[in-house]
C-alpha cells in the first residue's frame, strides 16, 4: 500500500483530522475514561472521528472497535509509568507490529534539548527507516526539553517550531506537538512543512478547549490529536462531534459548544 493511501485514512478528504489519543497507558496511570471511550468507537466514528492513536494491547483486545477509523500504533513508552512527567522513553514496537495489525502509521516522541535528546533522535531515525521501507506514515511528537512544560521556553512558539523542524529533518511525515496559544504559533506550522496536529493539552472546560482548537486551526494546524479532553469528558461522543464541527465544518467554538446540549 502506498504512503499516500495510508495518509488519506489518517486525514479526511479536506486534509484535516480529528485524532483521538488513546495511548495514555504507555505513559501514565491516569487513564480514566479510555476503555469506556473505546467502547463508543462506532459512535465516535459516526460523529467525525478520523483516527485513533492506540497501543499494541488495544489492537489485540479491541480489534473490532477500530473497524471504522484509521489507527496509528504508538511504538514508544515511558520508562517509569508512575512518574507522570515521562522522564524518559524507550522503543517497544516497530513497523512489523504496525503492519501485522493493519495500522496506517506509527507514532513516537522525541525531545530536542532534553538530556536524552541523542537517544530519542536515534530512535526516531531508526523508526523513520522502517516506515520508509514499508510506505508507512510516521508521526513524530516532538516536544522541546521533554514531555512536560517545565519552563517558559518549553512552551514558547519559536522553541516549539525549532523542535518540530528537527523532527521533520529526521523524516517525520506528520508533526504532533503543543501549541503555545499565542499569535506566534504560526511559526510552528511554518517551520514544519508537513501537516501538524495540535497536542490535546491539559483537561480544561469545553468552551475554552474549543477556543484553543479554533486558534490552532487559524494558525495552520491540520487538526488535533487529543486524549483527556475527550476520554475524561462525560460525553466523549459529543466532544468529538464538537471538534468535527470546528475542524471539518468551520463552526465557531460557540456554535460547536451550543450544539452539545441539543
Amino acid at each position: 500500500m502506498s504512503k499516500q493511501r495510508r495518509l488519506s485514512k489518517i486525514f479526511a478528504k479536506d486534509g484535516k483530522s480529528v485524532t483521538l489519543a488513546l495511548d495514555g497507558y504507555f505513559f501514565s496511570t491516569k487513564t480514566a475514561g479510555i476503555d469506556n471511550t473505546i467502547k463508543k468507537m462506532p459512535e465516535l466514528a459516526a460523529n467525525g472521528l478520523d483516527c485513533a492513536l492506540i497501543t499494541y494491547g488495544m489492537a489485540r483486545n479491541y480489534a473490532d472497535a477500530f473497524n471504522d477509523v484509521s489507527i496509528v500504533l504508538r511504538v514508544d513508552s515511558t520508562v517509569n509509568v508512575y512518574d507522570n512527567s515521562v522522564p524518559d522513553t524507550q522503543q517497544v514496537f516497530g513497523a512489523e507490529e504496525a503492519l501485522k495489525m493493519g495500522a496506517d502509521g506509527m507514532v513516537c516522541m522525541t525531545f530536542p534539548g532534553a538530556f536524552n535528546e541523542e537517544k530519542t533522535h536515534a530512535m526516531t531515525a531508526r523508526l523513520v527507516k522502517q516506515a520508509e521501507q514499508w510506505n508507512m506514515p510516521f508521526i513524530v511528537e516532538s516536544l522541546p526539553y521533554g514531555y512536560a512544560v517545565t519552563s517558559p521556553e518549553s512552551n514558547e512558539a519559536k522553541v516549539i517550531a525549532d523542535s518540530a523542524r528537527i523532527a521533520v529533518e529526521l523524516g517525520a511525515d506528520i508533526i504532533k506537538t503543543r501549541f503555545s496559544g499565542t499569535p506566534d504559533d504560526y511559526l510552528i506550522v511554518e517551520a514544519s512543512m508537513v501537516p501538524v496536529l495540535a497536542l490535546g493539552g491539559p483537561k480544561t472546560d469545553t468552551l475554552s478547549y474549543f477556543k484553543f482548537v479554533e486558534h490552532c486551526m487559524k494558525m495552520g494546524a491540520k487538526g488535533v490529536a487529543v486524549g483527556r479532553n475527550i476520554t475524561q469528558d462525560p460525553n466523549p461522543v459529543a466532544m468529538v462531534a464538537g471538534l468535527n464541527a470546528i475542524i471539518h465544518l468551520g463552526a465557531s467554538p460557540e456554535e460547536a459548544f451550543c450544539a452539545l446540549s441539543k
